[in-house]
């Protein structure tokens, strides 16, 4: 399963951002790959300079943590630092599964995010293709929007043929391991919410939430 969040990033954010990549310098995206990766990628990433990259950070992970659609398809207990990736025209990324284990070995990853940061009409191709059990799903979102998706599916970025692509990213390892179990329980709780707003004291809003409190201790993985 995969979600979109539409409007992650509001306009001063994508603006800020914006004007701290447009003094970064680009490297090649093959230096942070892995054996298998680095045969089909082609893009360039920014720089990991500390302080442009604390900047970012900041910026991204304010919105990201206060998203509750996001904490709830994803239950994150930790959490990448954001790459900004740039393709230009030529430029794709084949089809991977991302990389299991990153930090250095620190945290295991289980779900990816990709944030769109400029409009789907400024570039063209540059679809990001997601390979699902109903078949592939292509995706290219408006600038701030995000997907969100499990790293264990197979992906790719398609080519660019005209304009620019870029695109922030991160990767979460989940209190929750199994996909199936964080799909069943980002499901409950869109249901609990909306019990929970509309019909509080319900009998029916108090069995989910209880029944939605006890799945999580059973299936979280610490």
């Amino acid at each position: 399963m995969l979600i979109t969040i539409p409007e992650l990033l509001n306009q001063a954010q994508l603006a800020k951002i914006k004007e701290v990549v447009a003094t970064a310098r680009f490297v090649d995206g093959k230096l942070s790959a892995g054996m298998a990766a680095e045969r089909v990628k082609e893009n360039e990433e920014l720089e990991q300079e500390p302080q442009l990259q604390q900047r970012l950070n900041r910026i991204l992970m304010a919105s990201v943590g206060h998203n509750a659609r996001f904490r709830s398809f994803t239950l994150p207990n930790r959490m990448a630092d954001f790459i900004v990736a740039r393709y230009q025209p030529g430029m794709h990324y084949g089809d991977h599964v991302d990389d299991p284990i990153m930090g250095g070995g620190k945290f295991r990853t289980d779900v990816s995010m990709t944030v769109f940061l400029n409009e789907p009409e400024t570039y063209e191709g540059g679809e990001l293709v997601i390979r699902t059990s109903f078949g592939d799903r292509k995706v290219k979102l408006a600038a701030g929007s995000a997907v969100v998706y499990p790293s264990s599916s197979v992906h790719h970025v398609a080519d660019v043929t005209q304009g620019e692509r870029l695109v922030a990213l991160t990767w979460m390892q989940s209190f929750v391991r199994d996909a199936a179990q964080r799909e069943l329980l980002f499901e409950l709780d869109q249901a609990r919410e909306h019990l929970l707003r509309t019909e509080p004291d319900s009998e029916h809003a108090k069995a989910v939430d209880r029944s939605y409190a006890n799945l999580l201790r059973m299936w979280t993985d610490v």
